[in-house]
Parts: C-alpha cells; structure tokens; sequence
C-alpha cells in the first residue's frame, strides 16, 4: 500500500473514531425541554419555573414550562418519572413534592431519593406570621398576650391542609405555646391572604411574595414575623420569628430541578452547568428577591439529597404529631 493511500486509510479511522464522540457532546439537547411545574399557573411554583425557563433559554434552546396540577403535585412529577430519561423532561421539585407528600399522603407512587436526581436547589419561599390590622400586636411576644386574652376564639388560615403555611403555622403554634388557635385551610393562598385583608379572618402563615410584602407595606396586614434564619433581603426590616424567641422557627418551601433517576450524566452535566449560570446572574436573582425569594445554593446532587434528608427529619416529627394525613 502506498504511503499516500495509508496515509488518507490513518485519516478515515481517526474522523470515525471521533464522531461518536463528537455526537455525544451535540446530542444533548437535541429538542426542546419540557418543564413540568406541578401546580397550577400563578402560584409560587410557576413564577420560579418559568423565570428558570427563560434563563435557560440562551444556553439549552427551546425550554417551556408546562403545568400539570393536580393532587398536591403528585399527576406532574409522576409524568416526569414515566418520561423517558433523556433530559429533556424535567421537574420543578419542592419541598411539597419531594419530601412533605411522601410523609403525609397515604399512595406517593413516587420516591424522591430513587426515581429522581436533583440538578440544583437553587431557592426558598419563605413563610411568615401575618395579622389583620385589627389584631393589636405588632410582635411575637404582644400575638401570644392577645392569643391567651382570646383563648379558643382565634384561628388562622393556610394555602391548604399539608403545605408549607400550614406546616409553618403549626410549628409556630407548637413552639409559642398557641395550641387552641384553629386552623382553617383555603384552596391555595390567594383566598386566604383575600380573606386576612378583608378581616374575616385575623391571622394566617402564607408564604411572602410580591403581593404579601406590597399588602404589609400598604398597612393591609402586618407581618410580624419571617419564618427564616436570617431577615429576607426584600423586606430588611421584618425580624424573624428567631429574633423574637421562637427557636428553629424555620418554614420555607424549596424550588428545584429535578430529573428522572436514568438521565445519562451527560444531560445532567450540561443542565446543571446551565442552572449554575442562570443562579450566577444577578438580574436572577434580583427578580427572585423583588418577589420575595431568598436564593439557597445546593447545586451538585448530593448537596441538594443532604438537604431534602435534613428537611425530612426535620419536619416528620410534627406532621406525626398532629396526625396529618391529606388521602
């Protein structure tokens, strides 16, 4: 064989040997990327999916948010698992979804740990104790006096039996001592919060937004306290349940990225590369304040897997206390 025909046969081996290769790194993403947000469009869960989708966009392509409520979130994240394992379908996971729902709900045909991997918990939605004007207390110490002086006549209202307001009030209620306060939970915040404005009634522990910060800033309710280590970035001056004695008063819901559990390393790489660039910018983040998320940075799988196992051992102690069970 001539040098010039083993040199061309050299060439053809070395280009077919590294265009598999040289397809692998293309392959992903090869078509648009569905995010399922397991509730319904508006709420807490949707803002943060779809300010995540469109920062992925100049990095991934095509990314969409679809919404698949449904059974405390269950319906979304079960299409997720029985997607195919590509990554190009993906979860917005919670607090709710991936640790509250398998402790309190009897058929959870999903566990958390085995049929998902975390790309990256990159946000928390803070709870708070919030009162109707006409409540005359301004903090934890002044609601305890007003509770005790209204023994059995005070209630106060959740997003719903099982969330995280109302696992929030219920550990606020524990920890201060306000065992007879009722709850009454609403379908979602947005009737509740309705109703704490309108003075039906005086108490409720919704999670801060935009709405909830503009409402207390406008005197149509008082935040007296934030359910978090540390005093919110969008609202400074509200002290923390914390500051005021309640200790390890912490009730925040957390926003991720979840894959199903198959996803080849390759897609879990590039989208989490991606999620680092999105938390990474600053705008993100300021749009995340202003709506009164904290940004969290657990952004490798295992990080995020210690603290979804820190929340469950830290929240199934109460659930188990006040029997709850939502099926």
């Amino acid at each position: 064989m001539k040098r010039r025909d083993v040199l061309k046969l050299s060439l053809a081996v070395s280009a077919a040997l590294a265009a598999p290769q040289a397809f692998a790194q293309a392959a992903f993403p090869s078509r648009p990327i569905k995010l399922v947000v397991p509730f319904s469009a508006g709420g807490v869960n949707d803002i943060v999916g779809r300010q995540w989708a469109e920062r992925m966009k100049p990095v991934l392509g095509s990314v969409y948010v679809e919404n698949l409520g449904g059974a405390g979130g269950t319906l979304g994240v079960m299409e997720v698992k029985r997607a195919e394992a590509d990554g190009h379908t993906l979860a917005l996971g919670s607090t709710s979804t991936m640790v509250l729902n398998t402790m309190t709900m009897s058929n959870v045909a999903y566990d958390p740990s085995k049929d998902f991997v975390p790309i990256a918990i990159f946000c928390a939605s803070i709870t708070s104790i919030a009162v109707h004007p006409s409540v005359p207390a301004k903090n934890v110490k002044e609601l305890i006096a007003y509770v005790k002086a209204n023994a059995g006549k005070v209630s106060y209202g959740s997003a719903g039996t099982g969330t995280m307001s109302h696992l929030s009030g219920e550990l606020f209620k524990a920890k201060t001592g306000m065992t007879d306060v009722v709850h009454i939970p609403y379908k979602g915040a947005g009737p509740g919060i309705a109703d704490l404005v309108s003075g039906h009634i005086p108490m409720m522990s919704p999670n801060i937004s935009g709405q909830v910060l503009e409402f207390h800033k406008t005197g149509k309710i008082r935040i007296i306290a934030i359910n978090a280590k540390e005093r919110l970035k969008a609202a400074p001056d509200i002290p923390t349940a914390i500051e005021q004695g309640v200790p390890d008063m912490i009730g925040q819901l957390f926003l991720g990225i979840f894959a199903p559990a198959a996803t080849p390393k390759s897609a879990i790489d590039a989208l989490s590369a991606a999620n680092r660039k999105a938390v990474d910018n600053p705008d993100f983040e300021k749009v995340l304040t202003a709506s009164g998320f904290e940004i969290v940075s657990y952004l490798t799988a295992d990080s995020a897997r210690q603290y979804m196992a820190e929340e469950f051992a830290r929240w199934k102690p109460l659930v188990e206390s006040i029997g709850l069970k939502t099926n």
